[in-house]
């Protein structure tokens, strides 16, 4: 794996065995939380320090943690071992040479910046065309969505290019025995092409 851009945490991470938790009042749990100019910089400064944290609440509480899940219902674990999300990615990083992690703080449910966006594309500049790209947030529902079109798109470009070099380096080419996909669409044997999706028609 050569190049993977991700992890879309917008707080600080802790790993307590396999289960991510992070700092946030209980009663925003799952909720819209508006960031501000936070970057990733900040966030990877502040993680020590919301370890620390963690750890002496655990030795107050005889090696306990007391957490707010997404549903949110107090619960309690034991705590095993502390990490932070940085720690964590560098463990994985022993085991795949040449991963790179790019943490992108995104606000959950709102418009990225224009700089979140940069990110995302300086990270996979200069990836080949078939590096995997992996993408991971909290939550798992827009960020991660909006991530995944910024890989697609670029993956994209990617392709278009590659195509266009391979054309212009070889002399007298016939495009037409590059156009290997000659599939016609038929309308009539799939209803997804027809734009009729069965979850839209039970809504309606």
């Amino acid at each position: 794996m050569e190049r993977s851009s991700g992890s879309m945490f917008a707080r600080s991470q802790v790993s307590m065995s396999t289960v991510n938790h992070s700092a946030l009042a209980t009663n925003k749990i799952g909720e819209y939380a508006e960031l501000g100019a936070v970057t990733r910089d900040m966030v990877k400064t502040d993680e020590p320090e919301f370890l620390r944290v963690l750890e002496g609440r655990a030795k107050e509480n005889e090696g306990k943690l007391k957490f707010v899940d997404i549903s949110k219902a107090e619960k309690e674990v034991e705590v095993k071992e502390l990490k932070t999300l940085s720690e964590a990615i560098e463990g994985v990083k022993e085991k795949f040479p040449g991963l790179i992690h790019m943490r992108v703080p995104v606000c959950n449910s709102a418009a990225p910046l224009e700089a979140d966006f940069d990110i995302m594309c300086q990270t996979l500049v200069g990836a080949s065309i078939n590096t995997p790209v992996i993408i991971n947030d909290q939550v798992g529902l827009s960020r991660a969505t909006t991530a995944s079109v910024v890989a697609c798109l670029f993956k994209d470009f990617q392709i278009n290019a590659s195509f266009e070099g391979l054309v212009e380096t070889v002399p007298g080419v016939n495009l037409d025995l590059l156009k290997m996909d000659r599939y016609t669409m038929d309308p009539a044997k799939d209803p997804l092409f027809r734009g009729e999706f069965e979850v839209v028609k039970t809504l309606v």
